[in-house]
């Protein structure tokens, strides 16, 4: 069994939203992780407990686990789905995303969001909606990634106390959740090599180091791979261009060619197995000898997707204890 230890209450009690990691008390991240985890085994049965509810799914980037994964996640657990995709609300058309919420609010029971909005705005949203928004990827974080992600970790591992996970990449809103997720984590470490000038952002590597220190884990970054020190129990990567941006360098390349994870990183760390958010670049951030190889979980890593989202969907849709 993980345990984890608590940061803060979610921002409502009454509405529960998943904007960011940081949302979740410890003790929520780990019933959504072992609930994940449940799901994940086939372990049940769950029923149908959102049968009557009606969940939007708003997607104007493009996505193929994460649309996917909330989607038959809603619809396993007895949910109705409307999906929307880029072009298809008035806010193409020049109708506010305020105004919108407004709407949407009204006719939707919770609405799962991936969109080039910040997070202030998904918050915004949320308490115009007055309904569960679940971020699905926003400029700053990928909050449900960082769910599964550790799901992923204690349904390999199992206690996670001491377990040492090497992002290599940029610092993205992957990795930005992973940090959160990783120091909420009591006795876990991340180490982030990142390209110099692409690290993580220095407001959530703050806050993600100062979470650690009240878990009893450590959150570092370096600008080499030199600079990962120990014994590594999980290298993780993604896509050097994240869904959506560009890169104002047109040398980036150069920067980000040593942070390729190949068959020689790997052989560090004999005992490591692989992880990757993907969709997958073979031949740039990672090769095709170690995504497909044998100390890869990145397929089931994938396959974690469906089962934290239907978690996440779970957890924001059924009514708190008393």
């Amino acid at each position: 069994m993980v345990h984890f230890t608590a940061t803060r209450t979610a921002t409502d009690r009454g509405i529960r939203t998943l904007i960011s990691v940081c949302d979740l008390a410890g003790s929520e991240l780990g019933r959504l992780v072992s609930r994940s985890c449940e799901f994940f085994a086939g372990r049940g049965p769950y029923g149908t407990p959102l049968t009557g509810t009606v969940v939007g799914v708003l997607f104007t980037a493009t996505s193929t686990r994460t649309r996917t994964a909330f989607t038959a996640g809603a619809l396993r657990l007895g949910a109705s789905v409307i999906p929307y995709g880029p072009g298809e609300l008035q806010t193409a058309t020049g109708e506010t995303f305020a105004d919108t919420a407004r709407v949407l609010g009204q006719m939707l029971d919770a609405i799962v969001i991936r969109d080039s909005v910040g997070a202030s705005d998904l918050r915004d949203f949320a308490r115009l909606a007055r309904i569960p928004v679940i971020n699905a990827m926003a400029r700053e974080e990928h909050p449900t990634q960082g769910v599964s992600d550790v799901a992923m970790l204690a349904a390999h591992f199992g206690a996670l106390d001491g377990i040492h996970v090497a992002y290599v990449g940029e610092g993205n809103n992957t990795a930005s959740a992973l940090a959160l997720s990783i120091a909420m984590t009591p006795g876990a470490r991340l180490t982030l090599a990142t390209p110099p000038g692409y690290g993580l952002d220095p407001s959530i590597l703050a806050t993600a180091q100062r979470l650690a220190g009240t878990t009893g884990g450590r959150v570092t970054e370096v600008h080499d791979t030199v600079g990962i020190d120990g014994v590594v129990d999980v290298v993780y990567t993604t896509q050097w261009c994240t869904t959506g941006t560009v890169k104002a360098d047109p040398r980036w390349r150069e920067a980000f060619a040593p942070f390729a994870v190949d068959e020689r990183l790997m052989a560090r760390w004999p005992g490591a197995v692989f992880m990757h958010d993907l969709p997958a670049h073979r031949g740039d951030e990672v090769s095709a000898a170690v995504l497909d190889g044998p100390r890869s979980i990145a397929w089931h890593q994938a396959r974690m997707k469906l089962a934290s989202a239907m978690a996440v969907l779970e957890w924001c849709l059924t009514p708190p204890a008393a």
